[in-house]
This record gives C-alpha cells, sequence and structure tokens, in this order.
C-alpha cells in the first residue's frame, strides 16, 4: 500500500476537492438567490468565478513547472478554503456586502484554477512511482471526477435543505484545507519538484544563469500546439465536442424535456443514466485500457458516446422511440464517454515532457473549453430559428463527422504507440521521459457543461 502512496494520495486529494467544488456549485448560487432574489446576481457570482478560474488556470502553467505542481497545489487549495470560510463567517456577523462577496468569488476562482490544474500535472508522476499504467493512473482520476460530480450535488442539494446554504460553504471550506493537507502531508516531499529543463549550455551544465523566465517559459508552453498533429487534432476534436455537448446540456436537452411533455424528471433520469455508466466505463478503462489498442477504443467511445444522444433525443421528439429506450441507449453512451479521458490523459503525459507539462496542460485545458460558453448561446438562437428537430438532426451530422475523420488521418495511427516509462521505485522521482522523433505538444480539455452528459478530455 505505502508503495501506491503518491497515486492514493493524490486521488483523496482529487476527491475531496472535486466534492467541494460540487457542493459550491449548489450551495454559493442557491445563498445568493435566497439572499438577493436576483437572478441577475446570481448569474454575475458564476461569471466572477468563472472568468479568474478560467484565466489563472492559463496563466498559471509556467509557475506550476517553476515551483512545482505539489506546491502550487497545496497552497492555493489553502487559499480556496480561507476565502471560501470567509463567506459564512462574515455572513453570520452581517458584515458581506455584495461587492465583496464578489470579491472573495473571484479570489475563489483564481486560485481554484491553479489548484486543479496542478493536481492533473502530478497524475503521471504519481503513476510512475507507483507503478501504475498510465490509463489506470488516468482512469482512476476520471472515476474520481465523476463520482464527485455525481455525487457532490446530491449530498450538496440534502445538506443545504437541511442546513441551509451557508452550512454547505463551510463543508466547502472544510474540503479545500483537507485537500490541502493531503497533497502537503501525504504525498512524498520530492514529489512535484520542478524537473529540469534542457540547458541551452548542453547536458550536465549549469543553466541556473540562463534560467527562462515567466513569458519565455509561456512562450515554449504554446509553441508545443504547433508540432504535434496527433496531439494538436485531439485538442481541435475536444474543442468541436466540448462545444457541442455543452449546447446539448444546456439548451437541446431541457428544450426536448419540455416540448415531449416529459418534464424535469427526465433530465435528472438523462443525466443520472449517462453519469452512472460513465462512472462505470471509466473504472472498466482503469482495469483493462492499458491492454488495449488506443486508436480503436478512442474512436468507437467518442462513436458510442457522443452523436447517439443528439440522435436519441430526435428520434424521442418524434416519438419514434419510448423514454424508456432513450434512456437505455444513454447508458450505454455514457458506459462509451468512460473509456476517452484515460486515453487521452495517457497519451498527453507520455508526449510532454514534464518541464512544460503544466503550461501545455494549462493551455490545452483553455483551449478545448473555449467554446463551451457558446454552445448555449448558438444552440438557443439556432432553436429559435429552425426548431429544436432540425438542430438536434444538424448535431449528430456534425458530432458524427467530428468524430469519424480522425480514423482516416495517418497522424492519429501514433495512438497506438506506446513510448517506454521508466519507473522508478516508490519515492524516488523517475527520470523525464524520452520523447520520440514526433515533436510533442499538448491536448486537454474542460468539462462539459452541467450535467455530465458528454465527453471530458483530462
Amino acid at each position: 500500500m505505502s508503495g501506491r502512496r503518491p497515486l492514493w494520495g493524490l486521488l483523496a486529494a482529487f476527491a475531496v476537492a472535486r466534492t467541494g467544488t460540487a457542493v459550491s456549485a449548489i450551495a454559493l448560487p442557491w445563498y445568493v438567490l435566497v439572499t438577493t432574489d436576483s437572478a441577475v446576481r446570481t448569474g454575475l457570482v458564476a461569471f466572477c468565478e468563472l472568468v479568474p478560474y478560467v484565466a489563472a488556470k492559463a496563466l498559471a502553467g509556467p509557475v506550476a513547472d517553476r515551483a512545482g505542481p505539489r506546491t502550487v497545489s497545496w497552497t492555493t487549495d489553502l487559499v480556496s478554503a480561507l476565502c471560501i470560510g470567509l463567506i459564512p463567517l462574515l455572513a453570520a456577523a452581517g458584515a458581506l456586502p455584495f461587492r465583496l462577496l464578489l470579491v472573495l468569488v473571484a479570489l475563489i476562482g483564481a486560485a481554484r484554477g491553479p489548484g486543479d490544474l496542478a493536481k492533473e500535472v502530478m497524475v503521471p508522476e504519481a503513476a510512475d512511482r507507483s507503478g501504475v499504467p498510465m490509463e489506470r493512473a488516468t482512469g482512476l482520476s476520471g472515476v474520481v471526477e465523476r463520482l464527485a460530480g455525481t455525487v457532490g450535488p446530491a449530498v450538496s442539494g440534502v445538506l443545504v435543505a437541511l442546513t441551509g446554504a451557508l452550512a454547505g460553504l463551510a463543508v466547502n471550506a472544510v474540503c479545500f484545507a483537507l485537500g490541502s493537507l493531503i497533497i502537503a502531508a501525504a504525498l512524498p516531499r520530492g514529489m512535484g519538484a520542478a524537473p529540469p529543463g534542457p540547458s541551452p549550455e548542453g547536458p550536465g551544465s549549469a543553466g541556473a544563469a540562463s534560467e527562462p523566465g515567466y513569458w519565455r517559459r509561456f512562450a515554449e508552453g504554446l509553441a508545443y500546439f504547433r508540432t504535434d498533429r496527433l496531439l494538436s487534432g485531439v485538442i481541435v476534436l475536444v474543442a468541436v465536442t466540448n462545444f457541442l455537448d455543452a449546447a446539448f446540456s444546456s439548451v437541446l436537452l431541457p428544450l426536448w424535456a419540455r416540448e415531449s411533455g416529459h418534464g424535469t424528471s427526465a433530465v435528472g433520469l438523462v443525466g443520472s443514466c449517462f453519469g452512472a455508466a460513465a462512472i462505470a466505463g471509466s473504472v472498466t478503462a482503469a482495469a483493462v485500457a492499458h491492454r488495449l489498442r488506443r486508436r480503436p477504443v478512442f474512436l468507437l467511445g467518442f462513436l458510442i458516446s457522443g452523436a447517439p444522444k443528439f440522435g436519441v433525443l430526435a428520434l424521442a421528439s418524434d416519438g419514434a422511440i419510448p423514454l424508456g429506450a432513450a434512456l437505455v441507449l444513454f447508458t450505454v453512451s455514457g458506459f462509451g464517454a468512460g473509456f476517452i479521458n484515460p486515453i487521452i490523459g495517457a497519451i498527453v503525459f507520455e508526449r510532454v515532457p514534464r518541464y512544460v507539462l503544466g503550461r501545455t496542460q494549462a493551455f490545452g485545458d483553455s483551449l478545448a473549453a473555449a467554446g463551451i460558453p457558446l454552445g448555449g448561446l448558438v444552440a438557443g438562437a439556432a432553436v429559435s430559428a429552425a426548431g429544436l428537430l432540425p438542430v438536434l438532426l444538424a448535431a449528430t451530422a456534425v458530432y458524427l463527422t467530428a468524430t469519424t475523420v480522425p480514423a482516416l488521418l495517418p497522424s492519429w495511427r501514433d495512438m497506438d504507440r506506446r513510448p517506454g516509462r521508466a519507473v522508478g521505485p516508490a519515492g524516488q522521482a523517475p527520470p523525464t521521459p524520452t520523447i520520440s522523433a514526433t515533436p510533442p505538444t499538448a491536448a486537454a480539455g474542460a468539462g462539459s457543461a452541467a450535467g455530465d452528459t458528454g465527453p471530458v478530455a483530462t
């Protein structure tokens, strides 16, 4: 068990941080809505957290690579805990004006972005130190994230209903404090140390005087996106599917539920069936994905989990299939989605040198998530202009095209190539992996919109 401590410790920190975030996602909007009775202010609070989150995560890569992700993780989690803990304390004292709440929420977002990034980039080292295949480590990470996203809102709803929104925020603060403690105490001190980059004077030289600054590091990370056709293709694919998944969960699914007469219960059933099956798929991927060929599994996972859910709604809206059959198809789609993130994560971690992993992961997250805010807006405008059924059919065609064309591209054959990984004994940092002749880059994605009804890239 002690040999697996780096991985289990990191997964435990993942679990408490993601659960705390899920609790806050319900408790904070509910608190604002109850105290202000304003939907505009509730939306403004969400905006003030999301924008700093995305911006700080994109800009934190060079810092994580320089200071080390372990340090970034526990310090930013501690800042998050302090800022979140101030909200119920100040509110109870009657000293929390709305402007101060916005400031605290922005600080929480700015701290949470780098904290999430730091945990993500420690996954490959945790896998190496624990002697675990990369697909298994990324699969377990996906299981934890999906479980937190499924269980957290349910726990938060009950907690807020019984004790109030402020108690939910207090629990969130405790979660982040516990996550900080786990990272600082449970992970080996040498884990997450900033790995050395190549010295311009050559191997073995003391390149301290020529250590690049922040913007040089930033540019080095950005340059990786232009050099690898496979990973640049993956990030484009994930960006397209995240955009479509956001449109599905935020606009198309609720509209279908209303127009079909199934109501909001159908939305909950779809999300539950898809989410539970995705957890099962992630568990299965963690167990067997390292023994399978990546390209066919990856493409089949997208083929099962993507286009069919739009087509199912189109058929169900016409009465061609009953709701029960649609839920069965959503369950199958969710299982397929569980295999996608472990493969993406393994590819990124194998192809990107550790000394630039933080900044490339940050860029990948930001680029792949760029279309998510637009998904709902575009879907709403399209439905207003053409109607729900034509939009569902068009989305089915676009999703199917985006996820099948890569099968025809020669560069995607590299997906099945597994570079050798040097696995050192527990407690000893492995060497930076050797990069193959194909220049590396990075691709990563952000979570899909609410409802967890689509693939989420690591």
